[in-house]
C-alpha cells in the first residue's frame, strides 16, 4: 500500500507535471510556430537548441541548470536582484528544470503540427481579411490540434517520470521537492523493496495508458518522436 510520503510524492509530482505542461505549450506554441515558418539562419541553432535535452544526459542538463541558478550563477544573481531569492532545491526550481528538461517534447509536435498544415488554409484567410491573429486562432489551432493532444500528453508524462534533472536541481525534500521518482528511489536506497515495486509499477502503468490513449484518440496524428511534416504537405515560410 502506498505510504503518506509516497501519496505526498504522487500529488507533488501531478503538480509538477501539470504546471510545466502548461507552461511549455503557452512558451512552445510561438516558438514552434516560428521554426516552422521562418527562413532565418537561427532556425537550425534555436532547433538544436530545444533538442539539447534529448541526447543530454539529465545530470548534466541538471548539473549547469544548478550551476546556473545557483546563487554565483547569472540566472542566481539575477532572481536574487529580484527579491526572489535562488531557485536550487525549491518547486520553483523544479518547475524551470522540468520546462527546460520537457521542451522538445512539447515543441517538436507543435512544430510538426505547423508545419502539416501548409500555405493554403492561411492563403485562404488573408483573402477574407482575417487578422494574423484571427487566422491562428480560428484556423491554425483547430487544424494543429493533434499536435497539441500529442505535445499535451507527451509533455505531461514526460515531466512525470524525471529523475536526473529533478534530483540535481530540487534535491529530496519531503513535500516540497520529493516527486515519485526520488521516491521510488529513497525506497531502493532502503531496501524498502515492495513499496518501490508499488510506485514503480504504478508508474509503468501510467506510461502505458498514456501511450495507449494517445494513440487511440490519435490514430494518424502527431508521434512521440519527431517524423517530420506529413507527406505532400508544404511549409509556409515567413522572414
Amino acid at each position: 500500500m502506498a505510504s503518506d510520503s509516497a501519496l505526498t510524492a504522487i500529488a507533488l509530482t501531478l503538480k509538477l507535471a501539470g504546471l510545466t505542461t502548461i507552461i511549455l505549450l503557452v512558451l512552445g506554441t510561438p516558438l514552434a510556430w516560428w521554426l516552422a515558418n521562418t527562413r532565418s539562419a537561427w532556425k537550425s541553432p534555436v532547433s538544436a537548441m530545444v533538442a539539447l535535452p534529448l541526447v543530454l544526459p539529465p545530470t548534466v542538463l541538471g548539473f549547469y541548470l544548478l550551476v546556473t541558478a545557483g546563487p554565483n550563477g547569472p540566472l542566481g544573481q539575477l532572481t536574487q536582484t529580484l527579491g526572489l531569492g535562488v531557485l536550487p532545491f525549491t518547486f520553483a526550481g523544479l518547475v524551470v528544470g522540468s520546462v527546460v528538461y520537457s521542451l522538445p517534447f512539447v515543441v517538436q509536435p507543435l512544430q510538426n503540427a505547423f508545419e502539416a498544415i501548409g500555405p493554403e488554409p492561411l492563403e485562404a484567410a488573408a483573402t477574407l481579411r482575417a487578422s494574423p491573429t484571427d487566422t491562428f486562432i480560428n484556423v491554425v489551432l483547430p487544424l494543429a490540434r493533434p499536435g497539441y493532444l500529442t505535445a499535451m500528453v507527451m509533455g505531461f508524462a514526460h515531466t512525470v517520470g524525471e529523475f536526473g534533472v529533478v534530483l540535481m536541481m530540487g534535491g529530496n525534500i519531503p513535500g516540497e521537492t520529493r516527486v515519485v521518482s526520488v521516491q521510488i528511489y529513497d525506497y531502493v536506497e532502503a531496501l524498502e523493496y515492495t513499496r518501490a515495486h508499488w510506485l514503480a509499477g504504478g508508474l509503468v502503468a501510467f506510461s502505458f495508458l498514456v501511450l495507449l490513449a494517445l494513440y487511440t484518440l490519435n490514430p494518424t496524428g502527431q508521434r512521440p518522436t519527431r517524423m517530420g511534416s506529413r507527406p505532400g504537405s508544404t511549409t509556409r515560410h515567413i522572414s
